[in-house]
């Protein structure tokens, strides 16, 4: 039995992935991390993930001693098996997996969120078909993952692809790694979601869906058309520098950016179309496993 562990800036979801890919069952829970300090905000977290762990199984009634491996996707920087950095969560040093693994004895790996959903969409969705590709996941920060010959790009130094910290401005917004302008303070969803929330005075703490029906509601006010314009411009914007480097035959978009397709997708496509940025235009999909491709991509390791 595998379980795949996905680690998000806000949430903590858990579930059993079968052999082919597929979620059998899972738990979400949303992090509360208020007031905790670094140390609590660890343990907490790995209280959350034993006890949706233990959730899981309770459902499928299976006992932990079926469980085979565990895989993590976290964000942030991750390397050896560590979790170096995570900027949303304020901490650094987290041993997750081998706390993990001394708590139920089997192996457990870490490795980069937008890693696991990239290698997750190349295996069983969106990338499948396609051999020089890059996947970035647009959701709280920008991650992403880039593939030659099939292979998943591997630098040695650290895991790379670091796409949402390319500086697109340079005396642009701060961003939480400690520069200025990085393509994710722009084009992250949670700066698109920030620009809208901010302009019409909505409540801070407004879910996605409601969310995205106030943008859909909303499509003929100049204000709304303005930010949209402005979020694709910026994304046609990294996208590009992307391509000029990388010249993949696909980019795959992924996290939150998919469930605001209805408002942004079309829109960029005719964007890309009309830019000037690149050389060779490549094909822009969205991913087909949503938020369960992190959970998947940490058991295909």
């Amino acid at each position: 039995m595998q379980i795949g562990v996905d680690l998000g800036g806000s949430h903590v979801g858990v579930g059993i992935v079968s052999e082919n890919g597929k979620i059998v069952v899972k738990k979400e829970q949303d992090l509360i991390i208020k007031d905790k300090n670094e140390q609590e905000i660890k343990q907490y977290i790995e209280d959350v993930i034993i006890y949706n762990i233990s959730d899981v199984l309770r459902t499928v009634g299976s006992p932990m001693c079926l469980i085979e491996k565990i895989g993590i996707a976290s964000p942030g920087k991750v390397r050896d098996n560590v979790i170096k950095e995570i900027f949303n969560l304020n901490i650094k040093e987290f041993a997750l997996a081998k706390d993990l693994e001394e708590h139920y004895g089997v192996p457990v790996t870490a490795r980069n969120d937008a890693k696991c959903a990239g290698i997750a969409e190349k295996q069983y969705g969106a990338l499948k078909d396609y051999s020089d590709a890059v996947f970035l996941c647009l959701g709280t920060g920008i991650g992403g993952a880039t593939f030659y010959n099939g292979n998943l790009v591997e630098p040695k130094r650290s895991e790379g692809s670091e796409y949402g910290h390319m500086i697109i401005n340079k005396n642009g917004n701060l961003c939480k790694c400690g520069n200025k302008g990085c393509f994710e303070t722009y084009c992250s969803m949670k700066a698109f979601k920030t620009s809208v929330i901010e302009s019409f005075n909505l409540n801070e703490n407004v879910e996605s869906k409601e969310l995205l029906q106030f943008v859909l509601d909303n499509l003929e006010n100049e204000k709304m058309n303005e930010i949209i314009d402005n979020y694709i411009d910026n994304l046609v914007l990294g996208i590009s520098n992307i391509v000029n480097i990388i010249e993949p035959e696909v980019i795959c978009l992924g996290g939150g950016f998919v469930y605001f397709k209805e408002v942004l997708y079309s829109k960029l496509l005719n964007k890309i179309d009309e830019a000037q940025y690149t050389f060779n235009v490549p094909k822009l999909v969205l991913g087909k496993l949503n938020n369960d491709a992190g959970m998947i991509g940490a058991v295909c390791l």
